[in-house]
């Protein structure tokens, strides 16, 4: 293992770059995948308590922040009653904000909320590979109090989202639609773990397990800074949209400059 670090930021030299391309190249499909689509929303105005649940689970199965977290939070867990208890601790935390914020309208840019989260996710993979006492001398914070204050920000970040859906003026009907879609996120929650676990358990078994489990949190936490990347472009985007593009009158200008509308050649339509 005292080998392993050096070996792998000899890799990760060659491997970032290919990996940030690959994410650049994805980051339309992971945005549109975790955000609320047009159709959501209209599908929603008409749809029933059935639809908000199956648009939870579908959130939270392509929420790629809160499965990277999940999985590093269950990546050394070995048994069923370690696996319950944190399990239990994050789904208590992101309940509580996911209800209650959406219920009383509290919510931020959530381009920063999942900035935030990404931030969550290279925490944990950190921690995993004993980044505290590594390089800083300390021992880890408590794990269970820190899987509970991210499962806060999680929750939060999820309400976000929420709360870009219709959910009415009627206050009993609107928390029966947050309920509904907070079940449906732990329906998602479930399935998604029950998937990782039971992989993370047959890998344990392999030798290559303690070989590569460093290079597996170092990974998690490389995606973890893309994330967060990805976050923060999309926030100066939505923060100041006019300094991505060409000014309205200047783009003319240009097109005129190019005589684009006469860039058609009809003589070669007798070809």
């Amino acid at each position: 293992m005292n080998s392993l670090p050096a070996f792998w930021r000899r890799l990760a030299a060659h491997a970032i770059p290919w990996l940030a391309l690959l994410l650049t190249l994805l980051t339309p499909l992971l945005a549109d995948a975790h955000g609320i689509s047009a159709e959501d929303r209209e599908r929603m105005l008409s749809g029933g308590y059935v639809q908000y649940i199956g648009l939870g689970a579908t959130h939270m199965l392509t929420g790629h922040d809160h499965l990277l977290f999940l999985f590093g939070v269950v990546f050394f867990l070995t048994t069923f009653k370690d696996v319950a208890k944190f399990v239990t601790v994050f789904t208590l935390g992101h309940c509580l904000t996911l209800v209650f914020a959406t219920f009383y309208g509290i919510t931020w840019n959530y381009f920063l909320v999942d900035a935030v989260i990404a931030l969550s996710v290279m925490y944990k993979a950190f921690d995993n590979n004993g980044g505290f006492q590594k390089h800083l001398g300390m021992a880890s914070p408590n794990l269970l109090a820190a899987v509970f204050g991210f499962g806060l920000l999680h929750g939060f970040g999820l309400s976000t989202r929420l709360q870009q859906l219709p959910l009415g003026d009627d206050s009993t009907a609107m928390l029966l639609r947050i309920l509904s879609f907070n079940l449906g996120v732990e329906i998602g929650q479930i399935a998604a773990l029950t998937v990782m676990v039971a992989l993370l358990a047959f890998w344990r078994r392999r030798p290559s397990f303690a070989r590569f489990s460093f290079a597996a949190n170092q990974l998690l936490m490389y995606l973890g800074a893309l994330l967060l990347l990805m976050q923060l472009h999309g926030y100066s985007h939505d923060s100041d949209p006019d300094s991505f593009r060409f000014p309205e009158q200047e783009h003319r200008h240009l097109h005129e400059d190019m005589d684009v509308e006469k860039t058609v050649d009809p003589d070669r339509n007798t070809l």
